[in-house]
């Protein structure tokens, strides 16, 4: 079907057949990407774009999933599912922040090991398409990848205790704020952003977590929501955390220096929508969060 699909990169059939493929093995991310251009294509096509929304869903992506209702009811004004699927999505908002993503992830995971030196990765969509991205980063060693799709600071913050202090690791990497400038969750200046992103990295220092404050990456626009203009944010919120982590104690990982290129934007060869790595990368972050690991676990 991948070959087929580069034969016609924008038959519907193929493209479900390959959504059909990736959820049924479990790789939701990349039955997204394919049901995304679905719709490209099919602005109008209701059962693909209901799936959208219950994957959408199911990564926590609220904000994404409204987006496709609203679209579709455009469409199929007064159609019941997507009135039922609405009120639905109402429900889910409850869980605002998604702590019952990893609720039982958290549970089956238990305390650490004598010897071992958990590592916990808190984010949004970038760190969660790290471990399908580029899995075998993560393979064979205690990192925990607690990242959540769309998510902001304020949200990360909430569910910050469950998904990393109850963990119990030796490390935490806090990679967070794209979202923010994004809009996602509402509209969010350079200091709220930080205030949440400092918030979180002194709750783990008190309960005697090491802190890694990771940079934004770069982003010269959102396909989500073009028009932000995000570089004079990203670096705004750069500078800050950057101080900040300096100032107390914690190391600050910059990505966003190997990763930019002269317009302020993600280089084209690390990213494949401007906003979000690719496996290489990810291979590129890899090798700088290792680094900044190690630092930690061997002193």
């Amino acid at each position: 079907y991948i070959k087929a699909l580069s034969l016609a990169p924008d038959s519907p059939t193929i493209l479900i057949s390959l959504v059909d493929i990736k959820s049924y093995q479990g790789k939701y991310l990349e039955a997204i990407q394919y049901l995304e251009k679905i719709m490209e294509l099919e602005p109008s096509n209701k059962d693909s774009g209901l799936d959208l929304y219950e994957l959408y869903v199911h990564e926590g992506d609220t904000i994404k999933a409204e987006l496709v209702l609203d679209s579709l009811f455009t469409h199929y004004p007064g159609d019941q599912d997507i009135l039922f699927f609405r009120a639905n999505t109402q429900f889910a908002n409850q869980d605002w922040s998604n702590l019952n993503r990893y609720k039982l992830d958290n549970a089956q995971l238990g305390s650490p090991l004598e010897h071992e030196k958990r590592v916990v990765f808190m984010g949004n969509s970038i760190t969660e398409g790290w471990s399908l991205l580029f899995p075998e980063f993560f393979e064979g060693k205690p990192y925990i990848n607690r990242g959540i799709s769309g998510q902001t600071t304020p949200q990360m913050l909430v569910r910050f205790r469950a998904d990393v202090i109850a963990l119990e690791p030796k490390v935490v990497l806090i990679l967070a704020g794209i979202n923010d400038i994004a809009g996602n969750t509402g509209p969010a200046d350079v200091t709220m952003i930080t205030n949440n992103i400092m918030s979180m990295a002194e709750l783990a220092q008190s309960n005697d977590i090491h802190v890694i404050i990771c940079s934004i990456l770069p982003a010269k626009d959102f396909p989500w929501n073009p028009g932000m203009n995000p570089p004079p944010k990203i670096l705004a919120v750069n500078t800050i955390i950057e101080k900040f982590a300096n100032d107390n104690g914690m190391i600050y990982l910059d990505y966003y220096s190997s990763m930019v290129d002269e317009d302020n934007a993600l280089k084209k060869e690390y990213g494949y929508d401007g906003v979000h790595p690719n496996k290489k990368g990810y291979q590129v972050m890899s090798l700088l969060a290792e680094n900044a690991i190690n630092r930690i676990l061997n002193n």
